[in-house]
């Protein structure tokens, strides 16, 4: 036993001297470790610098965002090697044309170098505007736009006015909205014209409120490929804001829910204006001739080559591990195949996708169905083409497969005697021929079976219209439902029937439509089966960025390429990626100016916060029995600071808190 114990005993020293070394080697290995941070921790205190050296470098795109007027106001330096370059642009809708602009203006390159490849044989786009002599005036739609669209007017104070010598596009725009400034009289009716009194309210719960507040929140990957019937229900559904909302911006419950935080982000600081329309700003004409053809005019001057009917079908790529280069592009010219062979000199800007691709057009008395005329420019087979050749090139099927999900139609009625006149200023209060602002915008039919919606903007819309004529937007999101008045879905009907629907709506007595409709006024009717493909749901890469990384000679342009936190459907977006795409592949050092930070700013928030729940402070909401005690002692730490102050200029805290 003894020499058992003796042995035991030893065994614990052994264990236990082998344990303390082994302590001692790891405290000794720890203390070192520790010296050694301490050492690296005061050699970083040593070597750290307060500095905003670096702050201004561009990102792997080639492209820097700023804010301020600083860059706005300066001319960037001629980028090396531009007169080496040309450029081929691929459409000439608004995106298309302002990429050829920012070559001209900021990359300083020759005109003759730039080559605007165009499907059609007009300019435009989307943004469209013509009067056609066998059917009618023709606008498809209508661009809404506002004071915080940075690269839009960033673009326009450099384009000359075709109307007044030495005054730019911003300059006319500017002066026409300061001295006739738009705001709506009548948001919506029902009843066959009676106001609805939408009354500048929300008309949210609070339980739709905070459905709103948690959308705001939500990260954006959190929302891929959900619906905004994914995040909301019949709280939001149910309420004036989504009457509003669904309207103006054509929102359908089936869209993409990122895409609808992102538009109340984008929006914030317009939230009040939302009710009446005075958040916006119009052209004195139409979009092609106030937006579009200035833009031409300077690019024609500049020496700008436009190829009209050559349809581009593919881009053709060498992709060899990172680096992407484009190095040919296949096209036909008036119905003849044709190549243009590139080099990394050549640069390449694709129009991917198109809201307005393949309208079909109606008129007075055609449907626009059946055998009417089919106008298609190939965007969305070249954005598939180019799309096979690397996953960086987005998804186009996400956008363009179903267009039962991404229709709807539009129609343009011209007035052509005084009959329709007193209907029309019953429900705006205006002379619609007075030349200033007569509905404001849109007004819609609240109880219409097609949700129709209709908007008259400054006469005439046209610069050559007859001055005694009305121009009138009309444009239905349920088109395959039976009207109220016509028995037939949208689609179905002619220019006449879509004209006895909206008379309906006005308030025309039943026993003059007929006659009002065939003899008082033209109609021309548009279905557009992709013009709301990019409000479908979508998850990271199904738009492709701006510059696909890896591409040295590459960039997409338009709604269907993406940009950081912009909202798609505006001008603005398009003049955006123009912008980016520009700067970034022809090296032009100049800031591209970041989306409106309204989001970030306290002061909007609080503001938004009140009037999205109609005037009641978010400290009047009832909370759950806890937090709702906390409500006085938080007020009570706030009295007497700036805090104070702040919340009382904006309807936060009121008197009797």
């Amino acid at each position: 036993m003894a020499k058992k114990g003796t042995k035991l005993g030893v065994a614990s020293a052994i264990a236990v001297g082998a344990g303390a070394a082994a302590l001692y080697a790891k405290k000794s290995r720890e203390s070192k470790k520790d010296e050694n941070k301490e050492k690296a921790s005061v050699s970083e205190e040593n070597e750290y610098r307060n500095t905003e050296r670096g702050k201004d470098e561009k990102n792997s795109k080639g492209i820097r965002y700023t804010n301020g007027n600083y860059e706005a106001f300066a001319r960037p330096e001629k980028p090396q090697g531009v007169d080496e370059k040309n450029a081929y642009i691929v459409g000439s809708g608004l995106a298309a044309l302002a990429a050829a602009c920012f070559l001209v203006r900021d990359g300083q390159m020759e005109g003759s170098h730039i080559h605007i490849l165009e499907a059609m044989d007009i300019a435009g786009g989307a943004c469209d505007g013509i009067y056609d002599s066998t059917r009618g005036y023709i606008m498809r739609g209508g661009r809404e736009m506002e004071n915080h669209f940075e690269c839009l007017w960033d673009l326009f104070h450099s384009i000359p006015s075709i109307e007044t010598p030495d005054v730019s596009v911003l300059d006319e725009y500017y002066w026409l909205n300061k001295h006739d400034p738009n705001y709506s009289l009548c948001r919506a009716t029902v009843n066959r014209g009676e106001d609805a009194h939408t009354d500048g309210k929300f008309n949210l719960s609070q339980k739709g409120c905070m459905e709103i507040m948690k959308l705001f929140m939500t990260k954006d990957e959190d929302l891929y490929d959900k619906t905004i019937e994914d995040v909301f229900d019949e709280e939001v559904f149910d309420s004036t804001f989504w009457l509003y909302w669904r309207t103006m911006f054509a929102f359908e419950n089936w869209h993409s829910a990122l895409e609808m935080k992102l538009y109340f982000q984008r929006f914030i600081h317009h939230i009040g204006g939302l009710p009446d329309f005075s958040a916006l700003k119009f052209t004195k004409y139409n979009q092609y001739e106030s937006l579009i053809l200035p833009m031409q005019r300077y690019l024609e001057k500049a020496g700008v080559d436009f190829q009209f009917n050559t349809e581009v079908t593919n881009v053709i790529f060498d992709c060899k591990g990172s680096k992407k280069v484009a190095t040919a592009i296949e096209c036909k010219v008036k119905g003849v195949e044709k190549g243009i062979l590139l080099t990394e000199n050549d640069l390449v800007f694709v129009t991917n996708g198109s809201c307005t691709e393949g309208t079909i057009y109606g008129d007075q008395n055609h449907a626009p169905n059946g055998d009417a005329e089919v106008r298609t420019s190939g965007c969305w087979s070249l954005w598939k083409n180019i799309a096979k050749q690397d996953p960086s090139f987005g998804h186009p099927e996400k956008f363009c497969s179903d267009i039962q999900k991404t229709n709807w139609e539009s129609a343009t009625i011209t007035t052509l005697d005084d009959k329709i006149i007193p209907y029309i200023t019953n429900i705006c209060k205006r002379d619609p021929r007075s030349g200033k602002v007569v509905t404001g915008g849109i007004v819609s039919c609240k109880d219409s079976k097609w949700l129709m919606s209709w908007t008259i903007n400054r006469q005439g819309q046209f610069k050559d219209q007859d001055p005694e004529k009305v121009c009138v937007w009309v444009y239905g999101l349920f088109t395959d439902v039976p009207g109220d008045y016509v028995k037939k879905p949208m689609k179905e009907c002619t220019g006449k029937e879509i004209t006895e629907e909206w008379l309906f709506h006005l308030g025309v007595p039943v026993e003059l439509i007929p006659d009002l409709a065939e003899n008082s006024a033209v109609c021309v009717p548009t279905m557009m089966p992709y013009i709301t493909a990019f409000f479908m749901p979508r998850t990271k890469g199904d738009r492709p960025d701006v510059i696909p990384d890896g591409c040295v000679n590459f960039a997409f342009l338009g709604q269907f390429a993406e940009t950081p936190r912009d909202t798609v459907f505006t001008t603005e977006y398009s003049v955006r990626t123009a912008m980016e795409a520009v700067y970034g592949l022809l090296g032009v050092d100049r800031g591209v100016p970041e989306v409106w930070g309204s989001v970030y700013d306290i002061r909007e928030l609080l503001d938004s916060s009140v009037k999205l729940m109609d005037g009641k402070s978010p400290l009047e909401i009832e909370l759950p029995g806890p937090l709702n005690v906390l409500k006085k002692p938080l007020i009570g730490l706030v009295k007497g600071t700036v805090i104070e102050k702040l919340l009382r200029d904006h309807d936060v805290l009121k008197e009797n808190m």
